[in-house]
């Protein structure tokens, strides 16, 4: 068994009463419209590891955002080891002792590791020593297992080690209350299963870990308990031994939720997409597809797997004929449904109506346009028809789709592509930064395209709905492709190892 299957932490006995590290008491936080945080109660014990769980716009970061004293509450009381505190600002938070790790890191990669760590402390101003920083650095990062080298720079270090330096530099400014913000969504199985130790490591020697994650077997495996918000309010909180991944889901939803493989068997038929030596420059001039030969037939889902940054976006581009190839052919027979990455940037217009998005692929084609001018009758029944198939919750569908949650404006993308029965869909991140309730949605719409006989190519950095969606799996590493196997035939620990370039299969 891996430490991912087989670790729990030390728990307090009965008889003991745990220190409290943080308690949050009835916290109020109300935005122009929208109630965040409904008395919401919270309490993180010393040493303990403690995972923070909800959908979108349950109230989780901005009850983050009152820890880290970036807002202040409406009501409610903060207190840290038993002591009432209130936070006027980040700079007040980090002085007492609360850091916090982005799930985007905020590091300048051309500086070394001892630079980025030091870089906005008072300190910092005086210029430490560089031989003993680095002499005291290296101290820390071996207590903790964290394993870096201060003189390294930055841009030469992958995803897990730039992590471990956030780690570090929050570390190093004295938190003992650490906030880590969805920490594995960028990592390799085998980068998770090193942080989930690390995390280990500093909880037992007494840092407090907020553990903000919607992968629900981390949180099983690392943390001691889980509080779970709804609609800004405590659903409740549970020990980890006492209830199940599926139990967890149920309470962030309100309902029963599945996320299992449930398809049959694929029957793939004709090749509807077809990459043949595809070549393709990133935006710096410098190759980012490098010879991609690959094939999606009719009724099958294709998964690409691998570390954000190694080609993704530039073959989806690539695809959706948005980037020029510099060699290679890619052949489509049918068209193509593109749900993009980017929802905002690149899939909906954000000042532009729910309804006016609902028909931006087919806004010079009648019913919606008659002799040049827009049928506006015609977009709006259209848009309320799709609201109504695709369950888009919107008070209306004039208002600017750039006011809804994610999960609902993805519903649009998804709603405006999907319903044309394109006969090939490239869905790519389809599900980034969405609940559970919205992850099995769309995981359900991609498998009835399938089953309708649509070849389905899903590019996502997430292993797991990977493994749940796809029937063929392909692994990109620097922009080639390392390796093609069959999803009932993965292994989870190889397909690690692809995802990091240290290994390599036919495909």
């Amino acid at each position: 068994m891996t430490d991912l299957e087989t670790a729990r932490l030390s728990r307090p006995s009965d008889t003991e009463t745990p220190l409290l590290a943080v308690e949050l008491i009835g916290i109020c936080k109300q935005f122009p419209g929208v109630v965040a945080n409904d008395g919401v109660n919270f309490e993180l014990r010393c040493g303990e590891i403690h995972a923070l769980l909800g959908g979108n716009g349950a109230g989780k970061t901005t009850l983050m955002n009152i820890l880290c004293g970036w807002y202040e509450p409406d009501a409610g009381e903060i207190r840290l080891f038993s002591r009432p505190v209130r936070f006027h600002s980040p700079r007040d938070a980090i002085a007492a002792g609360i850091g916090m790790v982005h799930q985007h890191f905020m590091l300048v990669e051309s500086f070394t590791v001892a630079d980025n760590i030091i870089l906005g402390q008072r300190s910092g101003i005086l210029k430490e020593d560089e031989k003993r920083l680095h002499t005291r650095l290296k101290a820390v990062s071996n207590q903790y297992g964290l394993q870096i080298d201060p003189a390294a720079e930055v841009w030469h270090l992958s995803v897990g080690e730039q992590q471990r330096v956030e780690i570090l530099k929050t570390i190093d400014r004295g938190a003992k209350i650490l906030i880590l913000d969805e920490p594995t969504a960028v990592l390799t199985p085998q980068e998770v299963e090193e942080l989930l130790g690390v995390l280990r490591r500093l909880a037992e020697q007494g840092t407090s870990i907020i553990f903000i994650s919607h992968k629900l077997n981390e949180v099983m495996a690392v943390c001691a308990r889980v509080t779970v918000l709804r609609d800004g309010r405590t659903v409740g909180t549970v020990e980890t031994k006492d209830c199940t991944e599926r139990q967890l889901a149920q309470m962030m939803v309100g309902r029963e939720v599945s996320l299992s493989r449930t398809q049959a068997p694929s029957q793939p038929g004709e090749p509807l997409l077809t990459l043949k030596n595809v070549w393709v420059e990133s935006d710096r001039g410098i190759p980012a597809l490098r010879g991609v030969n690959l094939t999606v037939h009719a009724g099958e889902i294709v998964g690409i797997a691998g570390v954000d940054g190694n080609g993704q976006r530039e073959l989806e581009e690539a695809i959706a004929s948005l980037r020029p190839l510099n060699q290679g052919k890619i052949m489509l027979n049918g068209t193509l449904a593109h749900i993009p990455s980017d929802r905002y940037g690149m899939g909906l217009l954000s000042d532009f109506s729910v309804a006016e998005n609902s028909v931006l692929r087919e806004i010079r084609k009648p019913p919606f346009n008659q002799h040049g001018f827009l049928n506006l009758q015609a977009i709006l029944e259209y848009a309320l028809q799709l609201v109504q198939q695709f369950n888009i919750r919107t008070p209306s569908v004039k208002i600017p789709a750039g006011k809804l949650s994610g999960g609902n404006a993805q519903r649009i993308v998804l709603g405006r592509e999907l319903s044309q029965n394109h006969q090939v869909v490239l869905a790519a991140q389809p599900t980034r930064g969405l609940d559970i309730s919205a992850i099995e949605y769309i995981h359900h719409q991609l498998i009835a395209q399938r089953h309708e006989g649509a070849a389905v190519l899903l590019i996502s950095t997430e292993l797991e709905e990977i493994l749940r969606l796809s029937d063929r799996i392909a692994v990109l590493y620097e922009g080639k492709i390392v390796g093609i196997v069959d999803a009932h035939e993965a292994d989870v620990h190889h397909l690690g190892l692809l995802m990091a370039g240290k290994v390599s299969c036919g495909s």
